[in-house]
């Protein structure tokens, strides 16, 4: 039943699926720790066609991504005229450079979720926490992440990926800006494409978003994405995913107002320690998967060592 679960059905799940001291009471890791030597082993062995794809959006500089209430990246370039602009004669090198002001989050950019993000209170009365009882405490304006900083991830993130195309499942170029996909829809897009989603996987959901907003321009229907409903989280928990990275922002977005928003960040982070690739593109593999009727791959991330920080643009790569 395809069904939205109430708020106290959602609050009942940071317990109900919580990771917390599965891995010791100290670990800040979470699901990452399902990423283990034998299964990078499994990823690399998915190498066979030697093909190199991105799956990360272009970072546009100096014009608006998505008007969803993050600073649009800057690009600062740094000349230097010399004579070697002007003198025909110069012999020597000469150079460009510029610094760059990126966001770590939005909708427009490709970014990892470290386990400081975000925190939940279930019920009245129990303290804000973020995984495994990280307190909030660990950050702040001034100091950034103390404790939980997207630094966990520093020596990179490989393993098997697993593409659910769900808007090849409903036969559309892209899922309509709102669309909520339920367990069901995971299920359907399993069985149809002959694959499912293993402990350790990096679960790639297709939406077919960024096509949708080359198309149309990408300040169309700001700050509206298809994506997971909370009723997936269940099923993130029962399948042991390691990541999930959807094409959008990992929630459909808007949200229903008077209600408990973003659950899947809101829980698959404090409660189940889930890491969150967050804007992912999955056009051009997508195409080539279906060629190859083949969707699983080697999946290699390499976030930023950030230090401080909650979160880190990625490009992901794809191997296939």
């Amino acid at each position: 039943m395809r069904e939205t679960p109430t708020d106290e059905q959602i609050c009942a799940w940071f317990d109900e699926l919580s990771n917390w001291g599965r891995w010791g009471s100290g670990d800040l890791l979470g699901t990452l720790n399902l990423v283990t030597q034998r299964k990078r082993q499994q990823a690399a062995a998915l190498v066979r066609e030697g093909t190199s794809i991105s799956c990360g959006l272009d970072i546009r500089f100096h014009e608006p991504n998505l008007d969803d209430g993050w600073p649009e990246p800057r690009r600062f370039a740094r000349s230097l005229p010399g004579p070697e602009h002007y003198d025909p004669e110069y012999v020597g090198r000469a150079g460009a450079s510029e610094a760059v002001l990126l966001n770590c989050h939005g909708l427009g950019v490709t970014h990892l979720d470290g386990p400081a993000h975000h925190f939940f209170r279930p019920y009245p009365g129990r303290p804000l926490a973020g995984y495994n009882g990280l307190s909030p405490t660990e950050v702040s304006s001034r100091e950034g992440v103390k404790k939980g900083a997207i630094t966990l991830a520093g020596d990179g993130i490989v393993s098997r990926a697993v593409l659910l195309d769900i808007a090849r499942l409903r036969g559309v170029e892209w899922l309509d800006p709102g669309t909520k996909i339920f367990p069901e829809d995971l299920d359907e897009a399993e069985e149809r494409q002959g694959i499912r989603a293993e402990s350790g996987d990096i679960l790639c959901i297709r939406t077919g978003h960024p096509g949708r907003k080359r198309a149309l321009g990408w300040n169309t229907d700001p700050a509206t994405q298809a994506g997971p409903d909370g009723a997936c989280l269940p099923w993130f928990r029962e399948r042991d995913i390691a990541i999930l990275a959807c094409d959008t922002a990992n929630d459909w977005v808007p949200s229903v107002k008077g209600r408990l928003d973003r659950p899947v960040h809101g829980i698959g982070i404090p409660a189940i320690g889930l890491w969150l690739l967050d804007g992912a593109d999955y056009e051009k593999v997508s195409a080539e998967c279906s060629r190859l009727n083949r969707w699983e791959f080697f999946l290699a991330l390499a976030p930023l060592k950030l230090g401080a920080c909650t979160a880190s643009p990625v490009n992901p790569i794809a191997v296939l």
